[in-house]
């Protein structure tokens, strides 16, 4: 019953049987009736086709969380054969939401591609819970993210420590009276955020102003939570956003404030449009990993990447 995972599997990534027979480079007919031999041989259905799209039945879910560990297998296998041609060829697969696939993992990724030419670099962006879901699986060989994973099904890597800081409109008129607290991209770039002598603002100040903040489960949106939680006050949320950046550049237009890392700030462009405010409280403060799954084997090829960094 698991002769035809890969086209099971092809059709649940993609919920679409046309889509999922062209990546596969054969015809839809043949795909369907590749499933539908898949679903007799079970005897019950995978997809519900009644739906558009097409979603998942009940055994269909348990089908691919079992499918999903048999292709762990086949691929921590195939790692070890892999290892045993000593990194001649083979591929690692790394995940990031916007902020780390674009602008962090590219110089790391050259760097590594320029050491191990014949290695295949998959790279994938989505969102943290997602990507923390592909992880999981097996689809990914490392996480580099933010949020703190449960250390007894991750292991992980330190990449650096980063700070958040309060990002606001320089057109703000709470900005304009508040100018001995100002940092620059440029301070923060060369680290006067990190001073002791550099005052934090009192975020209180701001509590009438509109914030944007990350959808609730982020890591960045739970931070702020407690730093607005500690200051006594609810902000104003105008925008619930997924990822970090789309808040930065919603904030350099004027429509808010967020609350960004100095890893973001240091790698964008500078922009005159902003200023930022250093934050007291520890919640500022937070180790940016790479994560991986303990219970899965590491390829030599992963373990010489995460010697590289």
């Amino acid at each position: 019953m698991f002769q035809g995972m890969y086209y099971v599997y092809e059709v649940y990534k993609e919920m679409n049987f046309s889509r999922a027979a062209r990546n596969l480079f054969i015809s839809q007919p043949s795909l369907s009736a590749a499933v539908k031999k898949v679903e007799t041989q079970i005897g019950f259905p995978i997809f519900d086709r009644s739906s558009s799209p097409i979603k998942l039945t009940d055994l269909g879910k348990e089908y691919i969380r079992s499918i999903e560990i048999i292709m762990d297998v086949e691929n921590g296998f195939q790692n070890y054969v892999n290892d045993m041609r000593e990194l001649k060829n083979g591929s690692v697969s790394i995940g990031g939401t916007n902020l780390f696939a674009s602008y962090v993992l590219p110089p790391i990724l050259f760097r590594f591609t320029e050491r191990y030419p014949h290695i295949h670099v998959n790279l994938v962006e989505a969102t943290t819970s997602a990507l923390t879901e592909r992880l999981f699986s097996g689809s990914l060989d490392l996480l580099i993210d933010n949020q703190n994973m449960d250390l007894s099904i991750y292991g992980k890597r330190f990449f650096c420590e980063e700070h958040l800081l309060l990002t606001v409109p320089v057109r703000s008129l709470i900005s304009q009276k508040m100018k001995n607290y100002a940092l620059t991209a440029a301070d923060i770039r060369e680290n006067r955020h990190l001073n002791s002598r550099i005052p934090p603002v009192s975020l209180e100040l701001f509590q009438k102003e509109p914030f944007l903040l990350l959808k609730t489960g982020n890591d960045t949106r739970e931070r702020a939570d407690k730093i607005c939680r500690s200051a006594h006050f609810l902000p104003h949320v105008k925008l619930e956003l997924e990822q970090q950046i789309t808040a930065y550049n919603l904030s350099r237009y004027g429509m808010g404030i967020s609350f960004c890392s100095d890893t973001l700030i240091r790698h964008v462009p500078e922009d005159q449009s902003l200023i930022y405010y250093k934050l007291n409280h520890p919640d500022v403060s937070r180790e940016v990993n790479f994560y991986f799954k303990r219970s899965r084997y590491m390829p030599k090829i992963v373990s010489a990447f995460l010697d590289m960094i």
